[in-house]
């Protein structure tokens, strides 16, 4: 499940609306906000909470707000009022660590509950599964770190996960957006510290694939259209999309694949050498990481030989450069795998 945040430190505008849509469009399912309000007027809260669950139901969308009890006492909501919580279009709540373990084991009757990753303890699962709690509706999230320098350890993680899991927890974890990052130090919003300024495809498949996540949220508001069109092309068109620097546009006109037999160094595109019969050698260049080559006359054979490049590789006379993956797309080839579609989008001349 992927999902992506809303803050509401002001009303919902047609902007912001837009931007859910295109959200929801690239497949995402899930929507985290905050009803933590030290300094806002609660009852214009509870407005903007009921705008945006109602924004979230039109689009089919799952609602989880970030709650405690002293929050929602100062609203005037109950934390286990869980009719007015529906109302408001909540879904799911994420509870702080403030809630009695009893007191969570009722409301997992009610709804899904998702508690704080990092602070969950064995004591805690003994108290819940001796109060009846349903684990098929409870979900460990870890936080998000504003700060540089603070983000966790992808080993700590990976083994906290698998104790979490191991006790019937769902786990969930945040990834960093690209653009107009949240205030008020605007640094990204990632669990992970590696995470902070990587391409949040890349981010989210290694959580995913690597970390024993379940759920990928991004913390940040926004992603970028580029960004949103990654993800809509690889949850909803299993396709990796790269941008790419080139001068033969013949790349960005088709879909390729990766062989089923996954290199070391580099992914080969099996269409390569099917459509690309002659080409003359070039003068040799280095193959740097993301390095668009193909095989030219002197490699007899393997003439068309289309590859994307994983490791840095030295020139070769017999191989031609004729393109470069952007930057930002280089933490995207490591992940592409056996039979892996791909598309290149031009970015400019190489």
């Amino acid at each position: 499940m992927l999902g992506f945040s809303v803050y509401l430190n002001q009303s919902l505008s047609a902007e912001r609306i837009a931007q859910i849509r295109r959200m929801a469009a690239a497949g995402f399912s899930g929507v985290f906000t905050s009803m933590h309000i030290p300094e806002d007027d609660p009852r214009q809260y509870l407005q903007r909470v009921s705008a945006l669950g109602q924004a979230c139901h039109d689009l089919g969308l799952a609602l989880t707000a970030d709650v405690s009890a002293a929050g929602m006492q100062r609203m005037g909501v109950a934390i286990d009022d869980t009719a007015t919580l529906s109302q408001l279009g909540l879904t799911a709540l994420r509870v702080d660590d403030g809630v009695e373990m009893t007191m969570i084991a009722d409301l997992s009757h009610r709804l899904p509950i998702a508690l704080n990753a990092s602070t969950i303890s064995s004591a805690d699962v003994a108290e819940l599964t001796a109060a009846g709690a349903d684990f098929d509706h409870l979900e460990a999230w870890h936080n998000y770190y504003p700060r540089p320098e603070t983000g966790l350890d992808a080993n700590w993680l990976r083994l906290k996960n698998r104790w979490l899991k191991e006790q019937g927890f769902t786990t969930m974890a945040f990834v960093a957006g690209d653009t107009d990052l949240r205030g008020p130090l605007h640094a990204g919003l990632p669990t992970l510290e590696a995470d902070r300024h990587a391409n949040p495809l890349a981010a989210t498949l290694r959580l995913q694939r690597e970390l024993l996540v379940d759920k990928v949220y991004v913390g940040d508001s926004v992603l970028s259209p580029a960004a949103c069109e990654q993800f809509d092309q690889f949850f909803n068109h299993a396709t990796v999309q790269l941008s790419v620097h080139t001068q033969r546009p013949e790349l960005t006109k088709r879909t390729w694949h990766n062989r089923p037999d996954v290199a070391r160094d580099v992914v080969r595109l099996v269409e390569g050498r099917r459509l690309i019969k002659q080409v003359p050698p070039t003068a040799p260049q280095a193959r740097p990481i993301g390095a668009i080559t193909v095989d030219n006359d002197d490699y007899g054979r393997y003439v068309g030989e289309l590859q994307l490049v994983k490791t840095p590789l030295p020139a070769d006379a017999k191989v031609n450069v004729i393109g470069q993956v952007a930057a930002s797309d280089l933490a995207l080839l490591p992940l592409i795998g056996s039979n892996q579609a791909v598309t290149m989008k031009g970015k400019g001349e190489y």
